[in-house]
């Protein structure tokens, strides 16, 4: 019986290789994607029911925050000659979770609708009032030149028809500020550290500053910092959380 001669070997083009394995590598892909999505769903539906007794905690709570705050106005007072600066920069540092409506409110105001979200302020009476009905969800202190500087540099960004624009090009800034003399970044630099005659209208012009959470989540408490906690005026030290959160 003659040999069977061997069959010659299928060939297959590098290309239809390279789109085999890039499906097969997509489609793994995409089966982690679903997983991940089930494992989602199923943990925000858990999260999602709540108990009756869990309402009813909530209500309190809200509730208890608000009497907490008309104490606090009764029994407090912050002078503006009192502090050592004009210039405040306040950071937003809890959730709205036991939060009443009028706080949320004043929290609107002061344009601090998210969490670690951080604003410059003018310390003004109103302001402070301000500042101390809020005082267990935010933290608030005097920043330095250099605070200023690298936030502004670094997150800054500004308000152009209510949308968020960052400060790469100094023609934004012309365009939104130049009637007040100011033309460039380090002119926002200069009116937000000298608080200068122009501050409101700079202000207005920047976007709330968008913070980060250090690798090593803080526990933010809303005891006051004097006391221990992280809420309230920390002075000076502000200058260190802002370099733990830029």
């Amino acid at each position: 019986m003659a040999e069977e001669e061997p069959q010659p070997l299928t060939y297959v083009h590098e290309t239809v290789l390279k789109k085999r394995k890039n499906n097969e590598e997509w489609a793994i892909k995409r089966r982690e994607q679903l997983e991940a999505r089930k494992k989602r769903n199923k943990r925000d539906l858990k999260l999602a029911i709540k108990r009756p007794e869990e309402f009813v905690k909530e209500y309190r709570d809200k509730e208890l925050d608000h009497i907490r705050m008309k104490q606090r106005l009764k029994l407090r007072k912050l002078a503006s000659d009192s502090l050592k600066s004009e210039l405040l920069f306040v950071i937003c540092i809890r959730g709205s979770r036991d939060m009443h409506p009028r706080t949320r409110k004043i929290l609107d105001l002061l344009r601090l609708r998210h969490f670690l979200s951080g604003v410059f302020v003018k310390a003004s009476e109103a302001t402070l009032k301000m500042l101390l009905s809020v005082e267990p969800f935010i933290t608030y202190g005097y920043p330095n030149l250099k605070s200023v500087r690298e936030l502004i540099y670094k997150k800054g960004c500004g308000m152009i028809d209510k949308q968020r624009v960052p400060l790469t090009n100094n023609n934004v800034i012309e365009q939104a500020l130049g009637k007040y003399g100011i033309i460039c970044i380090e002119d926002i630099v200069h009116e937000i550290a000298t608080v200068g005659s122009h501050f409101k209208e700079v202000t207005k012009f920047l976007w709330p500053f968008k913070l980060k959470a250090p690798e090593r989540r803080l526990q933010l408490k809303k005891k006051p910092h004097k006391d221990g906690g992280d809420s309230g005026n920390r002075e000076e030290r502000i200058n260190e959380l802002i370099d733990k959160f830029n």
